[in-house]
Protein backbone atom coordinates (compact mmCIF):
# COMPACT_ATOMS: atom_id res chain seq x y z
CA UNK A 1 0.00 0.00 0.00
CA UNK A 2 2.97 2.28 0.62
CA UNK A 3 4.54 1.72 -2.29
CA UNK A 4 1.23 2.68 -4.41
CA UNK A 5 0.87 5.60 -2.34
CA UNK A 6 4.28 6.54 -3.26
CA UNK A 7 3.88 6.02 -7.29
CA UNK A 8 0.23 7.84 -7.03
CA UNK A 9 2.88 10.98 -5.41
CA UNK A 10 5.41 10.43 -8.39
CA UNK A 11 3.07 10.47 -10.79
CA UNK A 12 1.02 13.49 -9.83
CA UNK A 13 4.76 15.15 -9.52
CA UNK A 14 5.91 14.26 -12.75
CA UNK A 15 3.01 15.17 -15.07
CA UNK A 16 2.45 18.30 -12.79
CA UNK A 17 6.48 19.28 -13.57
CA UNK A 18 6.14 18.28 -17.07
CA UNK A 19 3.11 20.60 -17.99
CA UNK A 20 4.66 22.85 -15.23
CA UNK A 21 7.51 23.19 -18.00
CA UNK A 22 5.47 23.59 -20.82
CA UNK A 23 3.92 26.06 -19.76
CA UNK A 24 6.93 28.12 -18.75
CA UNK A 25 8.51 27.51 -22.23
CA UNK A 26 5.19 28.68 -23.67
CA UNK A 27 5.24 31.96 -21.69
CA UNK A 28 8.51 32.32 -22.60
CA UNK A 29 7.99 31.98 -26.26
CA UNK A 30 5.51 34.73 -26.23
CA UNK A 31 7.67 36.66 -23.67
CA UNK A 32 11.05 36.37 -24.99
CA UNK A 33 10.32 36.49 -28.92
CA UNK A 34 8.97 39.72 -27.94
CA UNK A 35 12.12 41.41 -25.95
CA UNK A 36 14.10 39.75 -28.20
CA UNK A 37 12.51 41.33 -31.57
CA UNK A 38 12.02 44.74 -29.58
CA UNK A 39 8.28 45.01 -30.05
CA UNK A 40 5.17 44.93 -27.45
CA UNK A 41 4.38 41.23 -26.84
CA UNK A 42 2.08 39.47 -24.79
CA UNK A 43 2.28 41.79 -22.14
CA UNK A 44 -1.22 43.96 -22.48
CA UNK A 45 -3.92 41.96 -20.62
CA UNK A 46 -3.90 43.46 -17.18
CA UNK A 47 -0.90 45.25 -17.71
CA UNK A 48 -3.42 48.68 -17.04
CA UNK A 49 -6.82 47.45 -15.12
CA UNK A 50 -8.04 50.35 -13.22
CA UNK A 51 -10.61 49.58 -10.56
CA UNK A 52 -12.61 51.90 -8.17
CA UNK A 53 -13.09 49.13 -5.48
CA UNK A 54 -12.07 49.30 -2.44
CA UNK A 55 -11.52 45.48 -2.30
CA UNK A 56 -10.08 44.55 -5.35
CA UNK A 57 -7.26 47.80 -5.06
CA UNK A 58 -5.01 45.77 -2.82
CA UNK A 59 -4.52 43.64 -5.65
CA UNK A 60 -4.35 45.83 -8.72
CA UNK A 61 -0.52 46.33 -8.57
CA UNK A 62 0.27 42.37 -8.06
CA UNK A 63 -2.34 42.12 -11.50
CA UNK A 64 -0.66 45.17 -13.33
CA UNK A 65 2.68 43.17 -12.33
CA UNK A 66 1.50 39.90 -13.75
CA UNK A 67 0.19 41.84 -17.20
CA UNK A 68 3.59 43.51 -17.65
CA UNK A 69 5.19 39.97 -17.54
CA UNK A 70 2.98 38.57 -20.05
CA UNK A 71 1.30 35.77 -17.28
CA UNK A 72 -2.30 37.12 -17.50
CA UNK A 73 -2.57 36.90 -21.28
CA UNK A 74 0.29 33.76 -21.86
CA UNK A 75 -1.15 31.46 -19.44
CA UNK A 76 -4.76 32.70 -18.42
CA UNK A 77 -6.68 34.43 -22.27
CA UNK A 78 -4.99 32.43 -24.69
CA UNK A 79 -5.98 29.19 -22.31
CA UNK A 80 -9.51 30.27 -22.09
CA UNK A 81 -9.82 31.30 -26.02
CA UNK A 82 -8.52 28.35 -26.53
CA UNK A 83 -11.49 26.82 -24.34
CA UNK A 84 -14.39 28.29 -25.87
CA UNK A 85 -13.19 28.39 -29.54
CA UNK A 86 -15.33 25.84 -31.74
CA UNK A 87 -14.10 22.54 -32.31
CA UNK A 88 -14.45 22.14 -36.30
CA UNK A 89 -13.69 18.92 -37.73
CA UNK A 90 -12.94 19.30 -41.82
CA UNK A 91 -15.66 17.55 -43.92
CA UNK A 92 -15.01 13.96 -45.00
CA UNK A 93 -12.44 13.23 -41.70
CA UNK A 94 -12.68 10.76 -39.26
CA UNK A 95 -13.95 12.54 -36.61
CA UNK A 96 -12.20 9.98 -34.30
CA UNK A 97 -8.73 10.03 -35.90
CA UNK A 98 -9.12 13.73 -36.27
CA UNK A 99 -9.48 13.45 -31.97
CA UNK A 100 -7.25 11.01 -31.72
CA UNK A 101 -3.93 12.80 -33.63
CA UNK A 102 -2.80 15.15 -30.66
CA UNK A 103 -3.43 12.50 -28.92
CA UNK A 104 -0.99 10.50 -30.04
CA UNK A 105 1.73 13.36 -30.33
CA UNK A 106 1.23 14.31 -26.85
CA UNK A 107 1.01 10.99 -24.85
CA UNK A 108 4.61 9.50 -25.83
CA UNK A 109 6.24 13.41 -24.36
CA UNK A 110 4.09 12.59 -21.33
CA UNK A 111 5.10 9.08 -21.04
CA UNK A 112 9.12 9.93 -21.67
CA UNK A 113 9.09 12.03 -18.35
CA UNK A 114 8.19 8.57 -16.71
CA UNK A 115 11.70 7.14 -16.98
CA UNK A 116 13.95 9.94 -16.34
CA UNK A 117 15.19 11.01 -13.12
CA UNK A 118 14.73 14.01 -11.51
CA UNK A 119 17.24 14.03 -8.41
CA UNK A 120 18.82 11.20 -6.55
CA UNK A 121 17.40 8.19 -4.70
CA UNK A 122 16.53 9.26 -0.96
CA UNK A 123 15.34 7.20 1.85
CA UNK A 124 12.10 7.96 4.12
CA UNK A 125 10.97 6.15 6.94
CA UNK A 126 13.38 3.00 5.79
CA UNK A 127 11.95 3.37 2.56
CA UNK A 128 14.57 3.90 -0.61
CA UNK A 129 12.21 6.18 -3.03
CA UNK A 130 13.63 6.57 -6.32
CA UNK A 131 12.21 10.03 -8.22
CA UNK A 132 11.66 8.24 -11.25
CA UNK A 133 8.21 7.24 -11.98
CA UNK A 134 9.17 3.97 -13.83
CA UNK A 135 12.82 3.12 -13.18
CA UNK A 136 13.23 0.94 -15.99
CA UNK A 137 17.31 -0.26 -17.41
CA UNK A 138 16.66 0.84 -20.75
CA UNK A 139 15.62 4.30 -19.89
CA UNK A 140 17.21 5.56 -22.82
CA UNK A 141 15.85 3.33 -25.48
CA UNK A 142 12.55 3.94 -24.11
CA UNK A 143 13.06 7.38 -24.83
CA UNK A 144 13.94 7.18 -28.05
CA UNK A 145 11.19 4.62 -28.84
CA UNK A 146 8.91 7.35 -27.53
CA UNK A 147 10.06 9.93 -30.06
CA UNK A 148 9.27 7.89 -33.09
CA UNK A 149 5.67 7.16 -31.55
CA UNK A 150 4.91 10.66 -31.38
CA UNK A 151 5.33 10.32 -35.47
CA UNK A 152 1.93 8.70 -35.76
CA UNK A 153 0.32 11.48 -34.30
CA UNK A 154 1.72 14.22 -36.64
CA UNK A 155 1.08 12.14 -39.43
CA UNK A 156 -2.72 11.29 -38.76
CA UNK A 157 -3.52 15.03 -38.22
CA UNK A 158 -1.87 16.26 -41.69
CA UNK A 159 -3.89 13.64 -43.03
CA UNK A 160 -7.37 14.15 -41.36
CA UNK A 161 -7.25 17.52 -41.93
CA UNK A 162 -8.46 16.79 -45.67
CA UNK A 163 -5.82 19.82 -46.69
CA UNK A 164 -3.10 20.15 -48.94
CA UNK A 165 -1.10 22.15 -46.68
CA UNK A 166 -1.90 20.00 -44.03
CA UNK A 167 -0.58 17.32 -45.60
CA UNK A 168 2.35 18.30 -46.76
CA UNK A 169 3.12 19.64 -43.51
CA UNK A 170 2.35 16.11 -41.75
CA UNK A 171 5.02 14.69 -44.90
CA UNK A 172 7.62 17.14 -44.06
CA UNK A 173 7.25 16.29 -40.32
CA UNK A 174 7.47 12.64 -40.68
CA UNK A 175 10.49 12.33 -43.01
CA UNK A 176 12.08 14.92 -40.70
CA UNK A 177 11.50 13.60 -37.59
CA UNK A 178 12.56 10.01 -38.92
CA UNK A 179 15.88 11.83 -40.57
CA UNK A 180 17.57 13.41 -37.73
CA UNK A 181 16.05 10.09 -34.88
CA UNK A 182 19.42 8.56 -36.72
CA UNK A 183 22.50 10.83 -35.58
CA UNK A 184 20.32 11.04 -32.34
CA UNK A 185 19.96 7.33 -32.03
CA UNK A 186 23.91 7.47 -32.48
CA UNK A 187 25.11 9.77 -30.17
CA UNK A 188 22.62 7.70 -27.24
CA UNK A 189 25.06 4.40 -28.39
CA UNK A 190 28.00 6.15 -27.45
CA UNK A 191 27.10 7.62 -24.13
CA UNK A 192 26.22 3.77 -24.00
CA UNK A 193 29.52 2.73 -25.08
CA UNK A 194 30.96 5.54 -22.56
CA UNK A 195 29.31 4.67 -19.57
CA UNK A 196 28.54 0.85 -20.28
CA UNK A 197 24.79 1.44 -19.59
CA UNK A 198 21.29 1.57 -20.63
CA UNK A 199 19.94 3.33 -17.34
CA UNK A 200 19.99 7.30 -17.21
CA UNK A 201 20.12 7.29 -13.17
CA UNK A 202 23.30 5.33 -13.53
CA UNK A 203 24.60 7.46 -16.10
CA UNK A 204 24.20 10.33 -13.93
CA UNK A 205 26.11 8.69 -11.36
CA UNK A 206 28.80 7.63 -13.77
CA UNK A 207 29.34 11.52 -14.50
CA UNK A 208 29.61 12.52 -10.96
CA UNK A 209 33.49 10.97 -11.04
CA UNK A 210 36.53 12.74 -11.75
CA UNK A 211 39.13 12.53 -14.80
CA UNK A 212 42.42 12.96 -13.32
CA UNK A 213 41.27 14.01 -9.95
CA UNK A 214 40.02 17.50 -11.35
CA UNK A 215 37.67 17.23 -14.14
CA UNK A 216 33.93 16.22 -13.72
CA UNK A 217 33.23 13.00 -15.86
CA UNK A 218 30.06 15.08 -17.26
CA UNK A 219 28.69 14.20 -20.83
CA UNK A 220 30.20 17.04 -22.28
CA UNK A 221 33.77 16.17 -21.03
CA UNK A 222 33.36 13.20 -22.08
CA UNK A 223 31.31 13.37 -25.63
CA UNK A 224 31.60 17.02 -26.62
CA UNK A 225 30.81 16.36 -30.23
CA UNK A 226 28.29 14.30 -29.45
CA UNK A 227 26.65 17.09 -27.26
CA UNK A 228 26.58 19.14 -30.34
CA UNK A 229 25.11 16.78 -32.84
CA UNK A 230 22.19 16.11 -30.34
CA UNK A 231 21.74 19.54 -29.90
CA UNK A 232 21.04 20.11 -33.58
CA UNK A 233 19.25 16.41 -33.69
CA UNK A 234 17.04 17.56 -30.51
CA UNK A 235 15.97 20.67 -32.22
CA UNK A 236 14.87 19.11 -35.12
CA UNK A 237 13.00 16.31 -33.49
CA UNK A 238 11.14 19.05 -31.57
CA UNK A 239 9.79 20.85 -34.71
CA UNK A 240 10.75 24.28 -33.70
CA UNK A 241 12.71 27.22 -35.30
CA UNK A 242 14.83 27.17 -37.03
CA UNK A 243 13.85 23.69 -38.02
CA UNK A 244 9.88 24.51 -37.75
CA UNK A 245 9.51 23.73 -41.99
CA UNK A 246 6.48 21.48 -41.34
CA UNK A 247 4.64 24.77 -40.10
CA UNK A 248 5.98 27.14 -42.04
CA UNK A 249 3.57 29.76 -42.13
CA UNK A 250 4.29 31.50 -45.30
CA UNK A 251 4.54 28.42 -47.32
CA UNK A 252 2.00 25.68 -45.59
CA UNK A 253 -0.35 28.47 -43.46
CA UNK A 254 0.18 25.97 -40.14
CA UNK A 255 1.14 23.15 -41.35
CA UNK A 256 0.11 19.30 -39.96
CA UNK A 257 -2.58 21.08 -37.30
CA UNK A 258 -3.63 23.64 -39.82
CA UNK A 259 -7.56 22.29 -39.64
CA UNK A 260 -6.75 22.66 -36.19
CA UNK A 261 -9.17 25.13 -33.64
CA UNK A 262 -9.66 25.18 -29.92
CA UNK A 263 -8.03 22.50 -27.26
CA UNK A 264 -7.10 20.17 -30.13
CA UNK A 265 -4.72 22.85 -31.30
CA UNK A 266 -3.70 23.55 -27.92
CA UNK A 267 -2.85 20.09 -27.50
CA UNK A 268 -0.73 20.03 -30.16
CA UNK A 269 1.23 22.79 -28.45
CA UNK A 270 1.69 21.76 -25.47
CA UNK A 271 2.85 18.44 -26.96
CA UNK A 272 5.68 20.91 -28.52
CA UNK A 273 6.34 22.64 -25.34
CA UNK A 274 6.88 19.50 -23.53
CA UNK A 275 9.13 18.23 -25.94
CA UNK A 276 11.25 21.10 -25.61
CA UNK A 277 11.19 20.65 -22.24
CA UNK A 278 11.82 16.86 -22.11
CA UNK A 279 14.71 17.39 -24.71
CA UNK A 280 16.14 20.18 -22.12
CA UNK A 281 15.99 17.58 -19.26
CA UNK A 282 17.80 14.89 -21.32
CA UNK A 283 20.69 17.44 -22.16
CA UNK A 284 20.71 17.76 -18.79
CA UNK A 285 20.93 14.78 -17.85
CA UNK A 286 22.78 13.32 -19.80
CA UNK A 287 25.81 15.53 -20.22
CA UNK A 288 25.48 18.10 -17.90
CA UNK A 289 26.17 15.58 -14.75
CA UNK A 290 21.76 16.16 -14.30
CA UNK A 291 22.23 16.78 -10.21
CA UNK A 292 25.53 16.96 -10.17
CA UNK A 293 27.58 20.10 -8.65
CA UNK A 294 31.22 20.25 -9.49
CA UNK A 295 33.06 19.27 -6.54
CA UNK A 296 30.45 19.43 -3.85
CA UNK A 297 29.51 15.84 -2.80
CA UNK A 298 26.00 15.91 -1.43
CA UNK A 299 25.34 13.49 1.17
CA UNK A 300 22.91 10.29 0.11
CA UNK A 301 19.81 8.66 1.08
CA UNK A 302 18.81 12.16 2.66
CA UNK A 303 15.74 14.04 1.66
CA UNK A 304 16.90 17.99 1.64
CA UNK A 305 20.15 16.38 -0.53
CA UNK A 306 17.67 14.84 -3.15
CA UNK A 307 15.75 17.96 -3.49
CA UNK A 308 18.98 20.46 -3.59
CA UNK A 309 19.53 17.35 -6.18
CA UNK A 310 16.64 18.06 -7.99
CA UNK A 311 16.75 22.26 -7.72
CA UNK A 312 20.30 22.18 -9.69
CA UNK A 313 18.83 19.73 -12.51
CA UNK A 314 15.77 22.65 -12.69
CA UNK A 315 18.10 25.24 -12.95
CA UNK A 316 20.12 23.50 -15.89
CA UNK A 317 17.07 22.19 -17.73
CA UNK A 318 15.50 26.14 -17.25
CA UNK A 319 18.83 26.73 -18.92
CA UNK A 320 18.20 24.70 -22.01
CA UNK A 321 14.63 25.69 -22.48
CA UNK A 322 15.84 28.94 -22.67
CA UNK A 323 18.75 28.67 -24.65
CA UNK A 324 15.96 26.70 -27.33
CA UNK A 325 13.44 29.92 -27.62
CA UNK A 326 16.54 32.43 -28.00
CA UNK A 327 17.92 30.15 -31.26
CA UNK A 328 14.25 29.48 -32.24
CA UNK A 329 13.80 33.66 -32.53
CA UNK A 330 17.18 34.50 -33.40
CA UNK A 331 17.89 32.39 -36.31
CA UNK A 332 16.47 32.39 -39.72
CA UNK A 333 14.19 29.29 -41.45
CA UNK A 334 15.84 26.47 -43.09
CA UNK A 335 15.07 25.82 -46.67
CA UNK A 336 14.15 22.22 -46.72
CA UNK A 337 16.63 20.90 -48.74
CA UNK A 338 19.11 22.49 -46.50
CA UNK A 339 17.67 20.62 -43.23
CA UNK A 340 17.79 17.17 -45.15
CA UNK A 341 21.17 17.90 -46.21
CA UNK A 342 22.25 18.80 -42.64
CA UNK A 343 20.89 15.37 -41.32
CA UNK A 344 22.00 13.14 -43.84
CA UNK A 345 25.10 14.69 -45.23
CA UNK A 346 26.91 16.25 -41.95
CA UNK A 347 25.00 14.96 -38.45
CA UNK A 348 24.75 11.41 -39.85
CA UNK A 349 28.72 10.93 -41.01
CA UNK A 350 29.72 12.97 -37.88
CA UNK A 351 27.60 10.74 -35.43
CA UNK A 352 28.85 7.30 -37.24
CA UNK A 353 32.72 8.75 -37.44
CA UNK A 354 32.10 9.90 -33.18
CA UNK A 355 30.52 6.22 -32.45
CA UNK A 356 33.53 4.82 -33.76
CA UNK A 357 36.06 6.71 -32.38
CA UNK A 358 34.09 6.37 -28.83
CA UNK A 359 34.44 2.08 -29.31
CA UNK A 360 37.92 2.45 -30.46
CA UNK A 361 39.38 4.82 -27.23
CA UNK A 362 37.15 2.28 -25.25
CA UNK A 363 38.50 -0.71 -26.14
CA UNK A 364 42.63 0.97 -26.42
CA UNK A 365 41.70 2.95 -22.84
Amino acid sequence: MLELGILLIKVIFVLNLALGLASFCTWLERKGSALIQDRVGANRAGAFVESDRWYLKPALPFVRALGWLGVINTLLCDSLKGLWKEDFVPEGASKFLHALAPVIAVLPIMLAFAVLPLAPDFTVAGHTVHPQVAPIDAGILFVLAMGSVAVYGVAIAGWTGNNKFSLLGALRAAAQMISYELPMGLVFVALIVVYGTLDVYTMVEEQQKLLWGFIPAWGIVMQPVGFVVLLLAGMAETKRGPFDLPEAESELVAGYFTEYSGMKFLLFWLGEFAEIALFAVLLALLFFGGWDIPFVELPKGVWWASLIGHAVLMAKVVFFCVLQIVIRWTLPRFRYDQLMNLGWKLLLPISLVNLAITAILKVVL
